[in-house]
């Protein structure tokens, strides 16, 4: 099994289309006026955006992009208009982190995770051993 894409739900498309553009996804599809999907470069796994009377916003989806450099990322971003709501932060689990909002508060984390990301210290020794 492959992860292929994932779709968030938006209360405006055209808003979270400029959003993902400006941040550097290229559009691949437009479905006006209710659907949009990305990819991003250097990717194969697609962004869909779906129009909805009920975006779950901050407490629902989170998407993350990894960069070799959260620092130089956040910089570019911050200088192309992009306001974080996190700083980038070394985080307990390994990673570092910087996170923006989306026009529909989904959480935008930007990140380096490198060999944590599939293999942190904890991560289970045995694919078949659960908690």
């Amino acid at each position: 099994m492959r992860l292929n894409h994932v779709t968030l739900p938006v209360s405006d498309l055209e808003a979270s289309v400029r959003f993902y553009t400006r941040l550097g996804l290229t559009q691949i599809v437009a479905n006006d006026p209710d659907y949009a999907r990305f990819v991003a470069p250097d990717a194969t796994n697609t962004l869909s955006l779906q129009l909805s009377d009920h975006p779950a916003g901050a407490e629902g989806a989170s998407i993350h992009f990894e960069v070799d450099d959260v620092d130089l990322s956040v910089a570019e971003l911050e200088r192309a208009g992009f306001d974080f709501i996190q700083a980038p932060t070394d985080q307990p689990y390994l990673w570092r982190e910087a996170v923006l909002l989306d026009p529909d508060a989904h959480r935008i984390f930007i990140y380096k995770a490198a060999e944590n990301r599939l293999d942190p210290p904890w991560r289970l020794k045995d694919p078949e051993q659960t908690r």
